[in-house]
């Protein structure tokens, strides 16, 4: 198996895992293991404008839904979560690709093992 199929296996294993939170948490979520491997509930498609966290997963750039100037916060607060082991929490706007409406969030990010691998999971909050 190649990097890139043993990477998609996690993530469905991730999922498959963390269903009860995806499913029944009142926040937009999303699991992220790099830009390519990552999957979200419906109440992130719903506060970004996307049509199915399928389609939100295949975007390439996820971090381009958030404002220009959040976003060195954004990756700041992954590296403390894969590379320290740091949950963070920190407010961050996001852009909805539909209507172009910004929305101030709060946003906690945590570190996850899974599979012997270090996934970032995003938890979301309009404030």
């Amino acid at each position: 198996m190649d990097e890139q199929q043993h990477h998609e296996e996690l993530v469905k294993g991730i999922t498959e895992q963390m269903k009860p939170v995806l499913e029944k948490s009142p926040q937009a979520i999303y699991v992220y293991l790099d830009d390519n491997h990552k999957v979200c509930n419906k109440k992130l498609t719903d506060l970004l404008g996307y049509e199915s966290p399928k389609e939100w997963a295949e975007t390439d750039a996820p971090l381009a839904d958030v404002i220009e100037e959040d976003q060195p916060a954004v990756i700041k607060a992954y590296e403390n979560a894969t590379e320290k082991m740091l949950a963070s929490s920190i407010e961050v706007r996001v852009k909805n690709i539909k209507t172009g409406k910004v929305v101030k969030t709060k946003m906690i990010l945590v570190p996850i093992a899974y599979s012997g691998h270090l996934f970032a999971m995003h938890f979301l909050s309009k404030i």
